[in-house]
């Protein structure tokens, strides 16, 4: 019996195991090293652009925004394999992770790039207190994170005297990667 409930536990613990362990994406900054097996020519690091692309000998620019590192590999090697290498073999390595960045600028303290938490979302206000808080005069309630999300610009009004003064708490959205926080100035 003891046989049965330990197979039991293993096979719930390998299946959320699944769930929680998301294969990694390559993002935008990340730098990869690539190398194929006996082709020391073919040998390449190159940092992921804007557009999720890369360059690559023979090749040329080459999309691998979003993909896992297999994906990667499967790609290329399906590339090469086409047009130029019989069996190639081909291994994509991280060197660098893209640093996860929100720029917050406009009418603060300190404007500038932050580094997000690595263990825990960050917030607007916390990206706001990390560049020194609201410079007097600045207008809290124009406040806006301009986001690019799928290819598009878009702008999100966040309404600080909600959040301060009457916890709305709701209204402090996560920042993601790229983010651009905007403090306007006060007229009046």
């Amino acid at each position: 019996m003891k046989f049965f409930v330990l197979i039991f536990f293993l096979f719930i613990l390998l299946n959320f195991s699944n769930v929680f362990c998301e294969e990694y994406k390559v993002e935008t900054g990340d730098v990869l090293t690539i190398t194929v097996y006996e082709q020391q020519d073919l040998t390449t690091k190159t940092r992921v652009d804007a557009n999720g692309n890369i360059t690559f000998p023979l090749l040329g620019s080459v999309r691998v925004g979003g993909f896992t590192i297999s994906e990667v590999e499967r790609q290329i090697t399906d590339l090469l394999k086409a047009d130029y290498l019989v069996n190639p073999q081909v291994n994509v390595f991280i060197e660098t992770y893209h640093p996860k960045k929100v720029f917050v600028m406009g009418f603060i303290n300190k404007p500038g790039e932050y580094e997000l938490s690595k263990d825990r979302e960050t917030t607007v206000l916390e990206a706001i207190t990390m560049a020194g808080g609201f410079k007097e005069g600045a207008a809290q309630n124009g406040t806006k994170v301009i986001r690019v999300k799928n290819g598009e610009k878009i702008s999100i009004p966040i309404r600080v005297m909600d959040i301060t003064s009457k916890g709305d708490k709701a209204k402090d959205i996560p920042v993601k990667p790229g983010d651009i926080i905007v403090v306007p100035e006060s007229f009046f």
